[in-house]
């Protein structure tokens, strides 16, 4: 049986460049990555120290670091060579290179921003899931974006593309039967954007999501007439508000949210 390798990724930003050349090297080789651990945005010496120590009870392991902070990358050096562990520096070479030619010494601050701004991705991302679907309404008071619509007009997807881009977003779904709760009523319209859709568009949509469910896809959820009747109401209380609204028919989450993002800055819808 072949001898697999364990990959250790460590790095004071994202692990993604040591990944991707673990990945294409390995790829070279009859062998197989038994395990790849992720360490990313290590920012002092006692977690390289369980690094380390993890990787010494590994024989098969290999050290792939982009350690950029000289203190922090010459610990981890020293104590990988302590252990006899295998350790590649990816960035090294570039950098010094790069230094060399231009006299100029590498920042080191760039792993702190790109701490902070995974740190702050997270935030977004997990506030766009704890106020997904007008499961609270405390989030439309607290949101940079309020999306509105219809089920099935992509409000959740939309959402998740923001937070990618640092927005907060919250969205809750307009259905004829329900009132809004009156937060919405209490914020800037400006920040919020109503989706609308081509009604019958809308009816193959749902219908193709009940089929995946397993269900009649001729229920009154799918049928013409309910599916008028929604974006009738929608567009009634998106005039209400004074919202900008968004005919996404047709298009994809990401032109949408450029949209948005144009809105925000001051633009037009296009």
């Amino acid at each position: 049986m072949e001898e697999g390798v364990s990959i250790y990724l460590v790095s004071d930003s994202n692990v993604d460049t040591a990944e991707n050349i673990a990945s294409i090297a390995a790829a070279h080789f009859d062998t197989f990555i038994e395990k790849i651990k992720k360490y990313p945005y290590v920012g002092d010496k006692n977690q390289i120290e369980e690094i380390i120590m993890e990787a010494a009870n590994d024989a098969s392991s290999i050290i792939i670091h982009t350690m950029v902070v000289p203190e922090l990358k010459d610990y981890l050096l020293k104590k990988a060579q302590k252990f006899g562990i295998k350790i590649v520096d990816v960035m090294g070479p570039v950098i010094n290179a790069i230094e060399d030619s231009t006299g100029i010494s590498p920042h080191t601050n760039l792993a702190k921003n790109s701490k902070e701004d995974y740190l702050k991705k997270i935030e977004v991302i997990e506030f766009a899931v704890k106020y997904d679907d007008g499961k609270d309404a405390m989030g439309i008071l607290l949101a940079d974006v309020v999306v509105i619509g219809v089920s099935r007009t992509s409000k959740t997807p939309l959402c998740m593309y923001l937070a990618h881009k640092y927005i907060k977003a919250a969205n809750l779904p307009l259905v004829p039967e329900i009132e809004p709760p009156q937060e919405l009523f209490e914020i800037n319209p400006k920040k919020i954007f109503g989706l609308t859709i081509d009604p019958k568009v809308l009816v193959k949509i749902r219908k193709e999501r009940l089929k995946s469910l397993g269900l009649d896809a001729n229920a009154i959820y799918a049928s013409e007439e309910r599916v008028k009747k929604e974006i009738k109401y929608a567009e009634g209380v998106m005039k209400k508000l004074g919202c900008t609204v968004i005919d996404v028919t047709n298009k994809a989450v990401e032109e949408t949210a450029n949209v948005i993002l144009n809105v925000l800055k001051g633009g037009e819808i296009s």
